[in-house]
Parts: structure tokens; C-alpha cells; sequence
């Protein structure tokens, strides 16, 4: 029997690679060396739970990235082709938004004609984390994923924004077919096979700001979502144009109106609250999400106050239980299946890429019993 060391083995593993054309994959010792360190050292960081100074470790992080370093390399490099795996992150799989849109897309992704397989979807659960998010697209970059799927807002952080580029454009040129749903898309060469999907944040926002402002209201409160999200942005950016449209005075009350606050039914509780402390007068409050708006209305309905007629209060994204609250809430329709449905079309290579690369999914003014025009005997905030 015929043994070898494990450098012996590795030479063998990276001369089989070269001889059948695949390009060779980083080395733990190539990243050491860049870092300038120990290959154990590089190991340690890379495992965890093992002591490593913070200054020592940014640099096999810096490295690890730069070289595009990825775990168990002679497997990657001897991998002929991308597997049946399909990571799909969303910002948190409890939300009715992502379970959704992570559910219809899991559905479409079933064999639809003869001798094609069946795909692995894998959610991957990043909490809105910018690391998290590049961590896991680590992960499904080693285990050669043959899609992923990025749903949600992105982090509208530049250093971010560059690395998500970095790693999106070496899996989408590794062959991985790569979609972005729900978010802008990345700064990327024009011809690599990346598909993105948005929303009509800023146009639905827009619509439901005009139909209050159409039912009267001129004191339109906002709990716009966490800053520095490209949802946040756009649905605050077409709630303002409204406002502006109808009265371009009032955007110093738009901006005492407006409070940031999280995507959570908590957060819209709170933010509501502070906005009730204020003391400033509102007709309406329009919120960043459904789930939000039931935030709002339960403190609303603590303070005394009745809806619609002391005041009236919109979501956004239709969510199914929209329809059960009481009254029903009058929102913005985001086509989360719609969207699931395409994501697995694009992700899977069953539909081709639109020019440019980009689809738009309208949105829809959804009017329900929450809001109508304010009363002359309404109890005010």
C-alpha cells in the first residue's frame, strides 16, 4: 500500500487540477503569507474559540478576502461544477415578509420538466446583519452553490456594499447563479449573470402618502424603517414627494413627524408612544411595514384614541393579516410571491435575464376601513 504525506497529497490534488484546467484555489499558506503569519495562526482564526489578537486577526480577515481564500480548497478545486444547493438570506425568517417570499420561492424551485433535479434550498437567517450576510455567502461560496437567492433591503454601507460586490462577482464568475430580490442592484461588470428584482418601494409609498392627503390629512405621521436600509430610503423618499407635491411648505413637519424605528410590532408601539409625548399634532400615521402599523394602532387605542376616527394608520406590504385586523389595514401590496416565483425562475436558469438585468414588480394601493378623511370631532392626540 502506497502512503503519503499531506504535502505529497495536496501536490498531487493542485497537479490533477492544473492538468484538467481548473483554476487553482488559495492556499492556507498563500493567506498566511499575505497576513503575514503562521499557517496555524490562519487556522485559528478561521475556526474560532481559540485566542487571537484583534490587530493580528483583521489581517488574515483583510486576507482571507482579498485572495478569496475558501475552506477545504482541493475539494473546491477539483469540483467540476456548482451543486444543487440554493442559499437563500433573509433578514429574519419569523417575518411574515420573508417567510413569504422564502416560501414561495422554495416551492418554485420543485423539478418542473423531465430529468431536471431537485435543488436544496438552504434559508439562511442573517437578522439584517451586513456580516452575517457576507459570512454566509462565505459558506455557500465553499460549498459551491449552484444559486443564491439575496432578499430584503441592503445595508446602504459603502465598505459593505464593495465587499458583497467582491464576493457576488467571483461566485457569479465560479459559474453560481446569483439574485437579488427586494434590494437595489450592486456595482458590477456589465456581463456577468447577476438578476435583480426590486420593488416600487418609492411609487407605493407615494400612493398611499396621496391617497391621505387626498382624504384630507395635512399632519401625516411616519415610522419609517431603520435608517441606512435601501427600503427605508425609498418608501420615505415617496411618502416625501407626496407631501411635498401637495404642500412643498411642510417638509419641516414631515421631518418632526418622522421617527425611525425597527421593523418589529414593538417598534412601532414605541415609536408611537414617542411620537404621542411629542405633542404635536397628527391626523394620520403611515408606517414602514403592516407589522408596524399594529404596533402603532395598539398604543393609539392605550392613549384613547380611535381608529379611523381620531386617527387613521396605513402599513405597507399587505401581509395576510391585514385583512383580519379591526378595521382592516389600509396598506401597499408587495408581490412577494410574485417575486418568490421569478427568484426561483432566474436562480435556476428556467427564465433568462431581462435586459440589463433588472425587473421592477409594481406595487398596489390596497384601501381598507383604517383610514378616512379626519372629523371635526375627533379626539386629538
Amino acid at each position: 500500500m502506497e502512503v503519503h504525506t499531506a504535502d505529497e497529497t495536496m501536490a498531487r490534488t493542485n497537479g490533477r487540477a492544473e492538468e484538467e484546467g481548473f483554476e487553482m484555489a488559495v492556499t492556507l499558506a498563500e493567506v498566511a503569507a499575505r497576513a503575514g503569519v503562521s499557517s496555524a495562526t490562519v487556522s485559528r482564526v478561521l475556526n474560532g474559540g481559540y485566542p487571537v489578537a484583534g490587530g493580528t486577526r483583521t489581517r488574515v480577515e483583510q486576507a482571507v478576502e482579498e485572495l478569496g481564500y475558501i475552506a477545504n480548497a482541493p475539494a473546491r478545486a477539483l469540483a467540476a461544477a456548482t451543486s444543487d444547493l440554493v442559499g437563500v438570506l433573509v433578514h429574519d425568517v419569523a417575518d411574515s415578509f420573508f417567510g413569504i417570499l422564502a416560501g414561495s420561492l422554495q416551492s418554485a424551485l420543485d423539478p418542473t420538466g423531465p430529468g431536471e433535479a431537485r435543488r436544496l434550498a438552504v434559508v439562511c437567517n442573517t437578522a439584517g446583519d451586513p456580516a452575517a450576510e457576507t459570512a454566509y455567502l462565505g459558506l455557500l461560496e465553499g460549498q459551491r452553490a449552484g444559486g443564491v437567492v439575496l432578499t430584503g433591503g441592503a445595508a446602504e454601507n459603502p465598505d459593505h456594499t464593495a465587499a458583497l460586490a467582491v464576493r457576488v462577482s467571483r461566485m457569479a464568475a465560479a459559474g453560481t447563479r446569483v439574485v437579488l430580490c427586494g434590494r437595489p442592484p450592486l456595482p458590477l461588470p456589465a456581463a456577468l449573470p447577476v438578476a435583480t428584482i426590486t420593488f416600487d418601494d418609492r411609487g407605493g409609498a407615494f400612493r398611499l402618502a396621496e391617497h391621505l392627503m387626498t382624504l384630507g390629512h395635512r399632519h401625516i405621521a411616519y415610522l419609517a424603517g431603520p435608517p441606512g436600509l435601501s427600503t427605508t430610503r425609498e418608501r420615505l423618499a415617496g411618502h416625501r414627494a407626496a407631501l411635498a407635491r401637495h404642500d412643498p411648505a411642510g417638509s419641516d413637519a414631515c421631518a418632526a413627524l418622522t421617527v425611525h424605528a425597527g421593523f418589529e410590532r414593538s417598534a412601532g408601539y414605541d415609536a408611537t408612544r414617542e411620537l404621542l409625548r411629542r405633542g404635536r399634532p397628527f391626523t394620520a400615521v403611515a408606517a414602514a411595514n403592516d407589522t408596524v402599523a399594529t404596533g402603532a394602532a395598539a398604543a393609539l387605542r392605550e392613549a384613547g384614541l380611535r381608529i379611523p376616527e381620531d386617527v387613521s394608520v396605513a402599513g405597507f406590504d399587505d401581509l395576510p393579516f391585514a385583512v383580519d385586523t379591526a378595521p382592516a389595514l389600509t396598506t401597499v401590496r408587495v408581490p412577494l410571491r410574485e417575486a418568490g416565483l421569478l427568484a426561483a425562475q432566474l436562480v435556476t436558469g428556467r427564465r433568462a435575464l431581462p435586459p440589463g438585468g433588472i425587473t421592477t414588480l409594481p406595487t398596489e394601493l390596497m384601501v381598507r376601513g383604517s383610514t378616512a378623511p379626519p372629523t371635526a370631532g375627533r379626539r386629538r392626540p
